[in-house]
């Protein structure tokens, strides 16, 4: 397989076009529905930071991936902005032909520092995660009593940059459900509010049905206290989130990878920290790159194998679910969302 290559499809059929690239599996906080404090506590053994690709080695794969028809970047984590030096890769990203969109997804607490030298290095958006305004709810989400404003002050300093931002809220019921329309009423003359169900990633986030709320009550909820919210087009085939406006013109997303799964148009691959390939989030094995990179391959063995692995890609977890059995899912060991990125 060669550069001049068409866009790749998978064994379903479905093109790839995304790659999320993960720079670090370290955070600042510990999210309950990520990294519980009670699993990635004082002892926990991260990455050292030899085992992580160089920038160098993160710019060439993604030059790769955008020869096999690659668009979009996104940076992620862990906390992708722990990651040293960052507006580097930025840069190095941005001089690829063909990138359509560089963006990363952040918890925003150290936008303030950084927010402008990644604007000037080339990034062009941020999804900033917010899960309440309560002060409480929020650190009690974040595992760590990080207070809201935190994140508002990293929000602030990515719009004063110029930077593209949304929001992104994952619902819990019965933790932050009762919250949503301030968030919403409170954030959306800022950015794009999103919502997302409470997906069943990793290990060790004691995932239950019982806690989703589905998309649809959601949108019921806002729709409820007086707005009207009407649903809009997609922008783009396989866009996840489902979008709704207001009559001022602001938009509001819903994530509905539980209850209204998207598999199906699923055009998104994974790289992790340590240069593992992921074809689905919910993924319990990678494919190797790192190797085959420090051994010297050369483009033309990494093409080969970068096609190899999106051709056979067969992925459909959320889809497939419902059809899991409960002790299936225990033997089942998936990547932790902290490795693979959001």
């Amino acid at each position: 397989m060669s550069a001049s290559s068409p866009a790749l499809r998978d064994a379903l059929g479905r093109p790839l076009r995304d790659l999320r690239i993960s720079v670090t599996d370290r955070c600042n906080l510990r999210c309950t529905y990520c990294m519980p404090a009670e699993v990635f506590g004082p002892d926990y053994a991260f990455l050292p930071r030899e085992a992580l690709l160089s920038f160098e080695e993160i710019t060439r794969l993604a030059r790769l991936f955008v020869s096999l028809g690659v668009q979009k970047l996104r940076l992620t984590g862990g906390e992708p902005l722990l990651r040293r030096d960052l507006p580097q890769l930025v840069e190095q990203l941005s001089r690829i032909g063909g990138v359509h969109d560089i963006a990363m997804t952040t918890n925003g607490l150290l936008l303030p520092r950084l927010a402008g030298d990644l604007k000037a290095a080339g990034l062009q958006r941020v999804t900033v995660s917010l899960d309440a305004l309560d002060p409480e709810v929020f650190g009690r989400m974040n595992g760590l009593g990080v207070q809201p404003d935190k994140v508002l002050a990293g929000i602030e300093a990515a719009l004063t940059a110029g930077l593209g931002v949304k929001i992104n809220t994952v619902v819990q019921r019965g933790v932050n459900d009762h919250a949503l329309a301030e968030v919403w009423q409170a954030l959306r003359s800022k950015a794009v509010v999103r919502f997302i169900e409470f997906m069943d990633v990793g290990n060790h986030n004691g995932w239950d049905m019982s806690q989703v709320v589905p998309s649809r009550e959601v949108i019921a909820r806002l729709s409820g206290d007086g707005e009207a919210l009407r649903p809009l087009e997609a922008r783009y085939p396989g866009e996840v989130a489902s979008r709704y406006g207001d009559d001022a013109g602001h938009e509001l997303g819903v994530i509905s990878s539980v209850t209204a799964p998207f598999c199906g148009d699923c055009s998104r691959a994974r790289l992790s920290a340590v240069g593992q390939l992921y074809t689905c989030l919910f993924a319990s094995e990678g494919h190797d790159l790192r190797a085959p990179l420090r051994a010297g391959a050369s483009d033309e063995d990494l093409l080969d194998l970068l096609g190899g692995v999106w051709q056979g890609r067969r992925d459909r977890y959320s889809e497939e679910r419902g059809e899991i059995t409960a002790a299936t899912q225990k033997k089942v060991q998936k990547i932790e969302m902290s490795h693979i990125g959001g």
